[in-house]
């Protein structure tokens, strides 16, 4: 897989340390079980996969790329290049500007742009609608365009089932940069409609089953759904495609789910016609991270933190599955930990922030999970293994700790 070239000051010696040791005795990524470093009184179960993907890397190249080769140009970002607010203040801090926020509101006047300025497409992507508005203002959206190829990827799925006269149901959240993106180019080759979740598809099943009135559909899937869908006519063939970062279990059992209501309706032997195979839109990524949480869940810990941006979806489905069994800490960075018995962390279903005393509990040996999200550096992951590591006395040196890495 090709490497990018990132600023070191997102490289952790440590993480690194323990990546590079996995991927030498694991090269074929079959053993999903975590690194456990001991330090003593305190271990850590590091997750086998977890931190900077392939599109994230490939969208921080591209973006520090346009600000080095753009001197005294304005450069602007679309939205946030990715959820994570380390990044995304780096940028800033280099003298980008963002055009929207991340629900698409809009925080500079596309008025105000120029032919000489600098746009970034952020790694989500963009809709058609604003690609086209670009253009018209004589900006070359493709220079540095940093889409990343997996959701593209998505894009040519979503094209090809809806020429094959597909309906495109979307598994993901309607608000997202990613879903707009997708939502907007699917309803070029085809209706599409918007499902956050397993409940909003048994929602939309029973219309196709006729379980429910056609015309209260048009009021629940409000500003869901395409231009011109018609209830009657466009849930006879359907095809799933997923927002990437969603979770891979939940893609799966929507698809399954109206899989199930096409047999129903229309016979086995019919399926083919009304429900297009699409499983091949789930990230790699995204996958590859959830899998190494479930590898988590089988350990012994006593607490769990998940590190990343709080608008992060990939990292909010992390702590979905870790906190059905642990004490879980959703936290953007060391600052989060305030004192060894104060935390402060994200509720991200009720998107509020909370805060926790007594976190680590009183034990003679107390076992933490650490792992992030597929936007969060290396380097802050290890911020927080090192602020942790500060709140317990005796405990090994680092290069006692992880002195299997060395055999």
């Amino acid at each position: 897989m090709k490497t990018f070239e990132i600023p070191e000051f997102y490289h952790s010696p440590l993480i690194t340390q323990i990546k590079s040791y996995r991927k030498l005795q694991d090269p074929r990524k079959r053993d999903l079980s975590p690194t456990y470093i001991d330090f003593g009184p305190v271990g850590f179960y590091i997750a086998r996969h977890f931190g900077f993907c392939y599109g994230v890397e490939n969208a921080i190249e591209i973006s520090f790329k346009a600000v080095n080769e753009n001197p005294g140009k304005r450069i602007f970002l679309l939205s946030q290049m990715i959820h994570n607010p380390n990044v995304n203040k780096d940028l800033t801090d280099n003298g980008v500007q963002f055009l929207q926020d991340t629900n698409g509101k809009q925080l500079i006047s596309f008025d105000e742009l120029t032919p000489n300025d600098v746009v970034i497409i952020p790694a989500f992507g963009a809709t058609l609608e604003v690609e086209e508005l670009l253009k018209q203002k004589g900006i070359e959206v493709q220079k540095y365009n940093t889409t990343c190829p997996f959701v593209e990827r998505v894009w040519k799925k979503s094209e090809q089932i809806g020429k094959e006269n597909y309906t495109i149901i979307i598994h993901g959240k309607y608000t997202h940069e990613e879903t707009r993106a997708t939502f907007s180019r699917s309803a070029q080759s085809a209706p599409a409609i918007v499902v956050k979740d397993l409940t909003e598809a048994k929602k939309l099943s029973d219309f196709i089953t006729g379980k429910k009135d056609a015309n209260l559909f048009y009021e629940e899937f409000k500003d869901k759904y395409s231009a011109n869908f018609d209830i009657n006519k466009h849930l006879q063939q359907v095809g799933v495609i997923n927002q990437t970062t969603m979770l891979a279990t939940e893609t799966q059992e929507i698809a399954e789910h109206f899989k199930q209501v096409m047999i129903a309706k229309y016979g086995e032997d019919n399926l083919k016609q009304h429900f297009a195979d699409t499983r091949d839109t789930l990230c790699y990524a995204t996958n590859e991270n959830q899998d190494a949480t479930y590898g988590l869940l089988k350990t012994d810990a006593d607490l769990a933190i998940v590190v990343g941006g709080y608008n992060s979806s990939n990292t909010s489905h992390l702590v979905e599955l870790l906190e059905q069994k642990f004490p879980t800490y959703f936290i953007s960075s060391d600052k989060e930990i305030e004192s060894n018995t104060l935390i402060h962390h994200f509720d991200y279903p009720n998107q509020k922030r909370l805060s926790t005393n007594d976190f680590i509990p009183k034990k003679e040996k107390v076992n933490i999970i650490l792992t992030s999200g597929a936007s969060c550096p290396d380097v802050v992951v290890e911020k927080v293994l090192n602020k942790l590591l500060s709140y317990f006395k005796g405990i090994k040196t680092k290069e006692e700790a992880f002195s299997f890495t060395n055999q």
